[in-house]
């Protein structure tokens, strides 16, 4: 793993939380996409080197959706930039991680993601990011 790639953070309502990030950083947003296949829309905030993502449900039946039902507005997940996911992926698996989905897929900010079931890693969803060039 190279470095944290950024702090995934679930909210209720992204345009009310992107006005309380944009005074946190002092500035908007860098990108906001959806994510169609995760049933989110997203918003990037940077200060420095670090990222941070804002997760909001465009669904009531996505991940995040039900991540807010059970525990609320907060943070979602710690992301790691990799070089080689596919690589990554295998190692963890052989050191015993459990790994959500094999199959590295398309996420927000032109990375390939996968996750790691918090089960296996205290309790913290991990998630795996590979820039696509």
């Amino acid at each position: 793993m190279e470095k944290i790639e950024h702090i995934g953070i679930a909210v209720k309502d992204l345009a009310v939380s992107n006005l309380i990030f944009e005074k946190l950083f002092g500035a908007p947003a860098y990108k906001s996409e959806q994510v169609e296949s995760e049933g989110v829309a997203t918003s990037f905030f940077k200060s420095g080197p670090n990222k941070i993502e804002l997760l909001a449900a465009t669904s009531p039946d996505s991940p995040i959706a039900k991540f807010i039902d059970k525990k609320g507005e907060g943070i979602h997940h710690i992301a790691f930039a990799v070089e080689d996911i596919v690589s990554e992926i295998a190692r963890l698996q052989k050191e015993g991680f459990i790994v959500l989905n094999e199959i590295p897929k398309k996420g927000a900010d032109n990375k390939l993601v996968v996750f790691l079931h918090p089960k296996s890693t205290n309790g913290v969803l991990i998630e795996l990011c590979q820039e696509i060039n």
